[in-house]
């Protein structure tokens, strides 16, 4: 069982610099701690394995969603595997826990360039204005979500500014699956000495 696992979603990836670069170190590191999905080469018909998906997410401790921003938004498919993975009755509604508790860290790349996301900019907001559905989504399936990664200016940046957050994003991702599985020990119930015996017995 991985402890991270990465879902990258880029519908042209062989074009992009920034998601490539990501999905190139994710996949360098021990499966053991991180498992990678590339959503778009694993459903180029959009018909997504709801069952093979939600098998992914139960047996990692978090989640890390990658993908460039498109019209202040997820890519369609990753919108499509949110719509249909996430069901009622398995993440939320009445007995939808499957997710409770693991960390959802959203990994983004935009074209524009930061000084783009002010109000005196051509998006005319913070970037953080468009991150309220991100939020509620973890909030509803009870993930904690965390502090997302923003790659501003993805078409003009530096093979350096690249390399150099690819680098940062594989390092955060082996921190990640350090603290999911120090996370899942701690939650874990305490047992006594005699149980303990009794376990090392059977």
């Amino acid at each position: 069982m991985a402890d991270v696992l990465v879902l990258v979603a880029h519908p042209d990836l062989a074009r992009s610099r920034v998601n490539r670069a990501l999905l190139a170190q994710a996949r360098q590191l021990a499966p053991a701690d991180v498992e990678v999905r590339d959503l778009y080469a694993l459903y180029p018909d959009y018909v997504i394995d709801v069952e093979a998906e939600q098998a992914a997410l139960a047996r990692s401790r978090a989640v890390v969603w990658v993908h460039p921003v498109q019209w202040y938004s997820m890519p369609a498919l990753m919108k499509l595997w949110v719509d249909e993975v996430l069901a009622f009755g398995w993440a939320y509604g009445p007995g939808g826990r499957a997710l409770a508790g693991k960390g959802l860290w959203l990994v983004v790349s935009t074209g524009g360039p930061q000084s783009s996301y002010q109000p005196a900019g051509s998006n005319g907001y913070a970037f953080e204005r468009f991150m309220p559905a991100y939020r509620q989504t973890a909030e509803l399936v009870g993930m904690r979500f965390l502090e997302p990664a923003v790659f501003h200016g993805a078409h003009k940046a530096g093979v350096r500014a690249v390399h150099d957050h690819a680098h940062a994003f594989a390092q955060r991702l082996l921190a990640l699956a350090g603290d999911a599985r120090a996370h899942a020990l701690a939650a874990q119930p305490a047992v006594d000495a005699d149980e303990r015996r009794v376990a090392a017995d059977d």
